[in-house]
């Protein structure tokens, strides 16, 4: 793989550390900063969607849901001009829909600022989703990530993280999340690459390449 095929932070990790620099070989460049065709609001209502469930349920659920809106937009407004029983009907739970309208309604009354979400600081964004009901740190996190493109997120309650960096460094046993934090000191300030790269560390192993966030 060439040089100039990685961003600067993947260059960054190959630079600093030789085990990174090997699974960067292996698995290529990282998808952390690739525009996303969803909106944000979007973007967080399908992970809600998502939570607890296999990948091919939760995207015909998805559908079903994004089917309701008039032209399929996901918007706040459309979302809580449309009926518990019908978002009930599209297969989501009560859950999941008291949660989608009370994403809704935070973002209609600025509690989360959509539209001017991304030019907040990370801690910033991440206190706001969090006040939404069903939106843990883990959701806001990957948002973060995959949305955002932020570049210095390190998600230390993510299992599949802490086995890649087991993977990796061959360590013994699976660091836990308080251990794992400082682990990613020297990653600083690229620690969203370092965590898509131990994601890559645990497909590696099984033979596989999935990217989360997809």
């Amino acid at each position: 793989m060439a040089a100039n095929q990685l961003s600067d932070g993947e260059r960054f990790l190959s630079r600093r550390d030789p085990i990174m620099r090997a699974l960067i070989k292996k698995a290529g460049p990282s998808v952390i900063g690739q525009r996303r065709n969803r909106t944000s609001f979007e973007s967080l209502v399908r992970a809600i969607v998502f939570q607890q469930l296999a990948g091919a349920a939760a995207s015909a659920i998805y559908g079903r849901v994004v089917a309701l809106f008039p032209r399929g937009r996901v918007t706040p407004e459309n979302v809580l001009a449309t009926s518990e029983d019908s978002l009930r009907g599209a297969g989501l739970s009560v859950a999941k829909v008291a949660s989608i309208r009370d994403f809704a309604t935070k973002a209609l009354d600025g509690t989360v600022p959509l539209r001017s979400l991304g030019r907040l600081p990370d801690d910033e964004i991440v206190a706001r989703l969090v006040t939404v009901r069903g939106i843990g740190r883990w959701t806001a996190e990957m948002f973060l990530l995959f949305q955002l493109g932020r570049r210095d997120v390190w998600p230390v309650e993510d299992l599949g993280v802490r086995n890649g960096y087991r993977i990796a460094y061959e360590l013994p046993a699976m660091p836990t999340a308080k251990e794992l934090g400082p682990l990613g000191d020297p990653y600083r300030p690229d620690r969203s690459y370092a965590a898509w790269y131990c994601w890559q560390a645990v497909h590696i192993a099984r033979g596989q390449m999935v990217t989360p966030g997809d």
